[in-house]
């Protein structure tokens, strides 16, 4: 999960949304786990604010970290 850039994920996986263009280059699955786990906001962190990226960015979570999308979004939402 580390090393996995968020930003090239997302293009390659959805390369018809161009609001992947928006996605911060510069961060990973890592940064957005931690992000949520520190209660901090990650529509910052990502760059964009768009909530069906945010689900395709938790679902893709839930899969790296071994945690359901159920625990992530929860822990998001009640930050």
């Amino acid at each position: 999960m580390k090393n996995l850039n968020l930003k090239k994920w997302y293009i390659d996986t959805y390369p018809t949304d161009e609001m992947g263009e928006d996605i911060n280059p510069e961060i990973s699955f890592e940064d957005i786990f931690n992000t949520i786990n520190n209660n901090q906001d990650i529509y910052n962190l990502i760059g964009v604010c768009d909530s069906i990226i945010r689900e395709r960015i938790f679902e893709e979570l839930s899969i790296l970290s071994g945690h359901t999308y159920e625990e992530i979004y929860n822990k998001w939402l009640l930050n």
